[in-house]
């Protein structure tokens, strides 16, 4: 087994609070049913045969293009305009995780975030975390133009990490099944986040500390 070199880490649900609390959040200030924006989002595909998420996490639509599209799908009672603001006031950092991974960078591994997220996003939820202390590259869907679990994703951040780094040389670490399942394809040591309590014993066994 090839030593591990670099932790590669999601951003959120991973380094945040669970995302399902966020979007909790969400239903309950707009009453909204917990369905109702995935029965839109999945309204907006069919219409037009691209998943609209996928498109804005790609950065192919803007935050506002998106926002249109999914507002057109859901009940006229349902605004969608303020679902950032909602969202990232229910978001906050997991310092267990933080924590484990500040002492990971001091132990030498190189650091990593690899996300899906919204190019207009990125003041907001680079804010949350000491981002730039503790990682030495984030690769952000929106501005590379492909998303997890693409392979390519995965293949151009170890490109970016430079130094021949191999990809079983790498921990991933993500809170989606089919995320860990691609970075393990491609030769990556996954480990799937489901609470600090879990996950921090299994990625200290990853790295083998």
């Amino acid at each position: 087994m090839s030593r591990i070199r670099a932790v590669i880490s999601d951003f959120g649900g991973v380094l945040t609070n669970p995302l399902w609390e966020a979007f909790a959040a969400w239903n309950e200030n707009v009453g909204a049913d917990p369905a109702a924006l995935g029965t839109a989002l999945q309204k907006a595909t069919e219409e037009r045969g691209s998943h609209p998420l996928y498109e804005l996490e790609k950065g192919q639509i803007t935050e506002d293009e998106f926002t249109a599209i999914v507002q057109a799908q859901l009940p006229e009672a349902v605004e969608l305009s303020g679902f950032r603001d909602v969202w990232f006031a229910n978001l906050h950092a997991n310092e267990p995780m933080i924590e484990l991974m500040r002492e990971l960078r001091d132990e030498g591994y190189r650091m990593a975030i690899l996300t899906n997220n919204v190019r207009e996003w990125e003041p907001l939820w680079r804010a949350k975390l000491p981002v730039d202390e503790i990682f030495e590259l984030v690769v952000d869907s929106a501005f590379v133009g492909m998303r997890k679990p693409d392979h390519q994703i995965y293949e151009l951040t170890l490109e970016r990490l430079g130094n021949g780094i191999r990809a079983e040389e790498c921990v991933f670490v993500d809170d989606i099944d089919v995320n860990c399942v691609a970075a393990e394809e491609l030769g990556m040591v996954a480990v799937r986040y489901e609470s600090p309590e879990q996950a921090i014993p299994a990625i200290r066994a990853a790295v083998g500390s």
